[in-house]
């Protein structure tokens, strides 16, 4: 079984439920899952466990203010994660245009920067077509894992 770290972004909790609901149906199954929602820089350098980034995106595309800390963090000391399993999943709004789901974009440009591997496609959770993003992103995850 798997050891996965879910780095989480949320304003008004969405992305937090999300991922805690995809924390309860992995260990259902026999998966380590931690739910990071105030993550730090060495909660990824400290082992080596999958990341899963499940994030909200505000304003014009930025990341949540519990998330940008690890993120500025990511970005300045670039640790190199090699080959280290990584997915993305991202809520957003599609009225945003060009900037909708933007900060599933910059963590994953950013993890990609030191190495990590991104598996699978980002699951990108539309607000104007779904009220329930958990139940998407259970599907998304359930293949996610058998890949990792």
């Amino acid at each position: 079984m798997a050891a996965i770290r879910i780095l989480t972004g949320s304003v008004y909790g969405g992305a937090l439920l999300t991922a805690k609901a995809i924390k309860q149906a992995l260990e259902s199954e026999g998966h380590s899952v931690t739910v990071l929602d105030n993550p730090i820089l060495d909660d990824i350098t400290s082992n080596d466990d999958a990341l899963l980034v499940c994030t909200s995106t505000t304003g014009q595309g930025e990341i949540p203010p519990n998330l940008l800390p690890f993120y500025l963090s990511l970005r300045e000391q670039l640790p190199q994660q090699p080959g280290r399993p990584f997915g993305v999943i991202v809520l957003g709004d599609s009225s945003y245009g060009d900037t909708f789901c933007g900060a599933g974009d910059l963590l994953e440009e950013a993890l990609c920067e030191t190495a990590a591997y991104k598996l699978g496609d980002t699951l990108r959770i539309d607000a104007l077509e779904t009220t329930e993003p958990e139940l998407e992103a259970l599907d998304w995850v359930a293949h996610w894992v058998g890949n990792l």
